[in-house]
């Protein structure tokens, strides 16, 4: 790690003590990136910078799982010239900027107001202490470990976690107990399950190509975001199937994206957004 990202690394005279010494977005950006290297994401994915410059100074680091106009509009409120979120605002490349869609209106809003965006995406999925271990802490999994591993270089990664429930629980119980720690209004579930269920296995997101990995694992339950209909089907008092919404299963993101900055670059102010970016109406 670029060590000038850590003010408590450097001798500071005691008559400057008081002072605060800047940090750049690129720190910033570092710090991220060293959690969750880049070589991590899949090969469509696009992580890491987004747009804008990054040798500014850091006024504020707004943390969120998506980017819209909402988002760009409440870092501006709030004095924050940093955007880190979890989904990319560009996936594909922009053929014109003249403000058709949301992607547009925000890169020119962002561009305009000197606002950098940064992504932390697949990467940050498929690394150790990432998005699935969160989930995994906040269901207070034991003994957790990846599976459908993948290394790169010498990084250990995949693409899901599996854990051990402190205490074996019924179906409707866990269900239950899954829907209170993430907030969620409803779960799609297949067959209630007629065992305890002990080790259980995640992906958030859209996670659903894990589901025959997880069974293979002699997992009792499979959480995550998103499922395709027809994979509901077969899996009958084999694994308990819980889908709890894409943004629901990774809406705790942002918490990793603060602690990371406040340990490795203390002095940046970090504010996880108050906008709801789930699309999705229950109704």
């Amino acid at each position: 790690m670029d060590s000038t990202c850590n003010p408590s690394l450097f001798f500071v005279p005691l008559h400057f003590q008081n002072v605060y010494r800047s940090v750049k977005i690129r720190q910033v950006l570092d710090a991220l990136e060293q959690f969750a290297p880049l070589p991590l994401q899949e090969s469509w994915d696009n992580a890491g910078l987004q747009l804008g410059l990054t040798e500014a100074d850091v006024s504020g680091a707004l943390l969120c799982l998506d980017v819209n106009e909402q988002i760009v509009d409440e870092a501006l409120r709030k004095g924050c010239n940093l955007i880190v979120s979890h989904h990319p605002l560009l996936f594909r490349g922009l053929k014109q900027i003249s403000g058709a869609d949301y992607v547009q209106r925000c890169v020119i809003k962002a561009l305009k107001n000197d606002i950098v965006i940064v992504s932390m995406h697949t990467n940050m999925d498929n690394a150790k202490n990432g998005v699935n271990w969160k989930i995994a802490e906040r269901l207070g999994l034991q003994q957790c470990q990846f599976f459908a591993q993948k290394q790169v270089g010498d990084m250990e990664a995949g693409s899901g976690v599996v854990g051990l429930l402190p205490q074996p629980m019924a179906a409707d119980d866990f269900i239950l107990m899954v829907k209170r720690q993430f907030g969620v209004e409803c779960a799609l579930c297949n067959e209630l399950l007629r065992r305890p269920i002990s080790k259980v296995a995640l992906c958030g997101g859209a996670g659903d190509f894990l589901l025959p990995d997880a069974v293979s694992l002699g997992a009792d339950a499979f959480i995550t975001g998103e499922m395709h209909y027809h994979q509901y089907f077969g899996y009958e008092q084999r694994i308990q199937i819980c889908v709890i919404g894409h943004y629901q299963s990774e809406q705790f993101t942002s918490e990793i994206f603060r602690d990371i900055i406040n340990k490795e670059c203390p002095g940046v102010r970090t504010e996880i957004a108050e906008t709801c970016t789930n699309p999705i109406l229950y109704i």
